[in-house]
């Protein structure tokens, strides 16, 4: 398969028109102070089906036409922008950047996104701003996967929760981590291939434990760490879900099965300058670093590796071979093309 038809394939995915959206035109003039009172006046309009589109070319079009396809408007009330968006890919790029510009005047920049979709990566969205020699605080919801502590239902989705700084070396410090024991993605796939998922990770749709991926799918996956984790499931489905004005507790529509709605999706994006309180934070993050890397090894390991560090090692290395795709893959990105 050709690499241009990978890269078109790859910006080709599924969205929903917008369910709501600010009118800037009928909000009184905003000055940036935390006591602005601001009284919005919220537009509805009609959900659309889902349908295909071009990343590239939507995100052309937000930036230069932005009045006539009505998809993202915000207020600017101190360092925090209240965002209506729809399209998660977009969406997050876009005002990810917006993000890193407000911290500039501030020393802290704040985005809440909603009506959006999935956007991939978190930790892509955190790299942009490490190399801006920026600290990345990012948080989303995402549709019901996950059971709370001692429920049998699922609620909370896999709900990544995403930091990054720099690190005063070339390989960014970036943690990137769903809340689950495994992501639901690897469920998927696994299901398809009628394979095993790991002990430990799910349970079936009666409660019991399943190694089963189909069973799991129809069941709940378990989060990190017993009730930690599930407190942590929470704390993100309030910053992304109930803070931007996004679905929250189990409200978020799952892509694959529910096509009534926008998933209304909400991302949390928080930047702030690594120097906003010591300026001499790149040597200090570097003395950490090095200090932790110094530790007595436990037997069989080479390195003490940072979040971040062993992905960076494979990009590297995956840059200089040639990278294969399962025939399972290569048929459904066949099937898109065609």
């Amino acid at each position: 398969m050709s690499t241009n038809n990978l890269n078109r394939t790859s910006n080709i995915i599924q969205f929903n028109r917008t369910a709501n959206a600010i009118d800037l035109n009928k909000l009184p003039n905003i000055v940036e102070t935390p006591n602005v009172n601001l009284e919005v006046l919220s537009k509805k309009i009609k959900p659309k089906a889902r349908k295909k589109v071009c990343i590239n070319e939507l995100g052309h079009k937000l930036h230069t036409s932005q009045k006539k396809d009505k998809l993202i408007n915000s207020a600017i009330i101190s360092s925090i922008f209240l965002t209506v968006c729809l399209i998660g890919f977009v969406a997050a790029n876009i005002w990810k950047k917006k993000a890193i510009k407000k911290k500039k005047k501030t020393g802290i920049g704040m985005v809440a996104v909603k009506n959006s979709g999935h956007y991939g990566l978190s930790g892509y969205y955190a790299e942009q701003a490490v190399k801006k020699n920026l600290i990345a605080m990012i948080y989303t919801n995402a549709p019901p996967a996950v059971a709370p502590h001692g429920a049998l239902k699922s609620l909370f989705g896999t709900n990544p929760i995403c930091f990054g700084t720099p690190t005063g070396s070339k390989i960014p410090f970036i943690l990137d981590t769903s809340i689950s024991v495994i992501n639901r993605g690897k469920i998927r796939v696994a299901a398809r291939n009628n394979q095993k998922i790991p002990e430990g990770v799910a349970l079936d749709k009666f409660g019991k434990p399943t190694t089963d991926a189909k069973k799991a799918l129809k069941g709940v996956q378990l989060p990190i760490a017993g009730f930690r984790g599930s407190g942590l499931a929470w704390m993100v489905d309030i910053l992304s879900g109930v803070l931007t004005g996004g679905n929250h507790a189990g409200r978020v529509k799952d892509p694959f099965d529910d096509f009534s709605g926008p998933q209304n999706i909400g991302h949390l994006f928080i930047t702030f300058k690594a120097n906003l309180f010591q300026k001499n934070y790149n040597q200090r993050i570097k003395d950490n670093i090095k200090t932790i890397k110094k530790l007595p090894k436990i037997k069989g390991v080479k390195e003490i590796m940072y979040p971040g560090q062993n992905k960076f090692n494979r990009y590297k290395h995956n840059l200089k071979k040639e990278i294969n795709i399962p025939d399972l893959i290569k048929k459904d990105l066949e099937a898109l093309i065609s």
